[in-house]
């Protein structure tokens, strides 16, 4: 038992402290056969298959918000990045920077968090690694991750893939992560309660692959920063199309529509840690549909629109038809609107 209340620089010292803060914190939430080795790296035996490989990293501000903290996301959004590969998650590292000062109840709070993410996910903390900085040399915790992840050798999934008459299809309702990370940071008096939708997407996605032929489902994305709008511009480069989208068909919560209206923001570019962008082929699409909506992640899924042949020599594009029959163009994300979201 930690006799601390706060984290001191000598928990980074790699001496007595941080020993007793590896075994007496992490090690009772997050140990493992691997992990508790506390070798210097993981040895681990892995399945037949392709690797896939991600490595990411989480200051999101504040730490804690409705639905989710630092510690439940940093392992939803390593899955996610590796489930969008078609990729079956197997093992995660960890690297913690924490300042001098935290208090040790908040970090408990937050490795507690990263255990139930990582059993959801059903992924495996093989590594991990805690550094002490000085106080105001971080703010309270960074974390850092690495993820491995094994998939078949009939699954290859790329943005470059997607063909005019594909239909794009999105999981849930979007901006709910960017909408909860403004109020929970801004503490302005919205009456709305909004949570963010951080989950693990590595179920939804296996369920998707396995309803479909290899070739049916092009590509699988995560609209994290830059939203479902910059998610779709970077499609529209990759494979030299236009991306049409229906604005009555795309899910958006009324508390979400009406933060960005009061705030002067548009839902297309907040950040989403649930979500899943697909497209697929246009026969294909219903089944897609059908998988999603048969789990709990999926179950507000909707077609949204369509892959295009370029109209014009522009280069690609991605269009929205407004619901009163217009048009406009949607450019990809430029400036931050919103630091620190993940």
């Amino acid at each position: 038992m930690l006799r601390e209340k706060r984290i001191l620089l000598d928990h980074g010292s790699g001496g007595l402290a941080t020993k007793k803060l590896i075994e007496g914190l992490f090690l009772r939430r997050i140990g493992n056969p691997v992990l508790s080795r506390m070798e210097d790296s993981a040895v681990v035996d892995l399945p037949p298959g392709r690797l896939a490989f991600t490595t990411d990293s989480f200051v999101i501000d504040p730490i804690f918000f409705p639905g989710g903290d630092i510690g439940s996301l940093s392992v939803h959004g390593t899955v996610n990045d590796l489930a969008m590969q078609g990729a079956s998650p197997l093992f995660l590292s960890l690297g913690l920077i924490l300042e001098e000062g935290l208090d040790m109840d908040l970090l408990e709070k937050v490795a507690d968090s990263i255990s139930r993410a990582a059993k959801e996910a059903g992924i495996v903390i093989a590594a991990a690694d805690t550094k002490v900085v000085g106080k105001g040399q971080a703010d309270k915790i960074f974390i850092n991750t690495s993820g491995i992840g094994t998939l078949s050798s009939v699954t290859s999934l790329g943005v470059e893939k997607a063909r005019p008459g594909d239909k794009v299809i999105v999981s849930g309702f979007i901006g709910d992560h960017g909408a909860c990370v403004l109020l929970a940071r801004s503490g302005l008096p919205f009456e709305a309660r909004i949570k963010s939708d951080s989950a693990p997407l590595n179920h939804l996605c296996k369920r998707i692959l396995a309803a479909t032929r290899p070739s049916d489902v092009r590509l699988m994305r995560d609209p994290t920063r830059g939203g479902l709008a910059t998610v779709l511009n970077e499609i529209a480069d990759a494979s030299k199309t236009d991306i049409e989208i229906l604005e009555e068909s795309i899910p958006v919560r009324p508390e979400v529509q009406g933060v960005c209206e009061l705030l002067g923001l548009d839902p297309l570019y907040l950040a989403n840690e649930g979500k899943c962008v697909v497209v697929a082929d246009q026969e294909a699409a219903p089944a897609v549909l059908e998988a999603m909506k048969q789990d709990g992640l999926g179950k507000d899924a909707a077609i949204i629109g369509e892959v295009k042949a370029p109209v014009d020599q522009q280069g690609p594009k991605v269009v929205l038809r407004t619901k009163i029959g217009g048009e406009r163009i949607v450019p990809m994300l430029t400036g931050e609107p919103l630091p620190r979201i993940c």
